[in-house]
């Protein structure tokens, strides 16, 4: 991987697309464009470059001028960071507040639970995921065990991670596995110091899922795609509080778990390697 993959791949934990990382990227690196040599330097269509743009614009990381034709400014990096991190921190807080909402509505209907019937959901959004992954985790006692791919863990850090320490806190345990590449060595480093047991798996392409107290399992259908965070990205994950299901997750868990390896080795291995170079 190229240091320039490298600086795409990490603008697209912070939220844009491929596109849009793209199109940052090169305005940053050669000054203001207008679409037409943009489109062209970029290997794509006057139309869709336009909409990169404008998507852009509303995440506050480029400006377009006044003036006829328009030139779009690519903003500085630190401030469509930070752009970045407050949009997550409101969407964050939406989402507690929807939480504490739903709690106290259910505790009014004074709902029955029942042991005998199974619930299955189909949660089609990371916003669903999240939400319902806090909620999970704020009632587990024991463990939470994941198998997940790297942009993943970008999720865990930003919106799940204060319910991670309380768990811990709690005595609870949360092992999980994942593909750990260069660019997500920090974010893997802070897992491990939170607390977590963290084992890489050499290009994992296999069923996406988490298990809680070996409960409730929750799996990814269609997450293969998520490349980028945000809360809008549509999925399609299964939910259900069936311990048969859960049980079968736990069991594939602990095989990956026997047949990966530990984090820290993974580091090590790729800080001997040190960062990919760029392309000569």
């Amino acid at each position: 991987m190229s240091s320039e993959d490298e600086f795409i791949t990490r603008l697209m934990g912070f939220g844009l697309t491929e596109k849009e990382a793209h199109a940052y990227f090169y305005l940053l690196k050669y000054g203001p464009k207008t679409p037409s040599p943009l489109a062209k330097a970029l290997h794509t269509y006057r139309e869709d470059m336009h909409r990169t743009l404008n998507s852009l614009i509303d995440k506050g990381v480029v400006r377009p001028s006044l003036d006829s034709p328009t030139v779009y400014t690519a903003v500085d990096l630190e401030t469509a960071l930070e752009s970045a991190l407050k949009k997550h921190e409101t969407e964050l807080r939406e989402m507690e507040t929807r939480k504490r909402e739903l709690e106290e509505l259910s505790r009014q209907q004074r709902f029955r639970p029942s042991d005998e019937v199974s619930t299955f959901k189909i949660l089609k959004s990371m916003s669903e995921v999240m939400t319902m992954t806090l909620s999970t985790l704020a009632s587990a006692e024991k463990e939470w065990i994941a198998v997940v791919p790297p942009i993943l863990t970008v999720f865990s850090s930003l919106f799940v991670i204060e319910g991670d320490k309380e768990f811990l806190d709690r005595g609870g345990r949360i092992r999980f596995i994942t593909d750990i590449t260069y660019p997500y060595v920090e974010l893997i480093r802070q897992h491990l110091d939170a607390g977590m047991e963290v084992r890489h798996f050499d290009k994992y392409s296999g069923l996406l899922f988490c298990v809680f107290d070996g409960k409730i399992g929750v799996s990814g259908i269609n997450v293969d795609d998520v490349t980028r965070v945000s809360l809008s990205v549509p999925v399609s994950v299964l939910w259900t509080d069936d311990t048969t299901y859960a049980q079968y997750l736990t069991s594939m868990f602990e095989l990956l778990w026997q047949q990966s390896v530990p984090a820290e080795e993974r580091i090590e291995e790729l800080l001997k390697q040190g960062p990919p170079q760029a392309d000569q």
